[in-house]
């Protein structure tokens, strides 16, 4: 079964476009985070939920 770790951004009302974009670029790039869910709520709060797989190495029998 895969599993995933989570991360949530928020921004607010006053932060524009090409600021929201380039975090969640840099977020995919560097981080490997994928974009999973965005909300947007009364008031103008964005929230966006990013995630990325666990890895978990097997582990050895000896």
């Amino acid at each position: 079964m895969v599993e995933y770790e989570y991360r949530v951004l928020s921004f607010t009302r006053k932060d524009t476009r090409a600021e929201i974009r380039r975090t969640l670029s840099e977020a995919a790039e560097y981080g490997h985070w994928e974009l999973h869910r965005t909300r947007i709520y009364l008031g103008g709060i964005q929230r966006t939920w990013l995630r990325r797989r666990i890895i978990r190495a097997p582990r050895r029998a000896g």
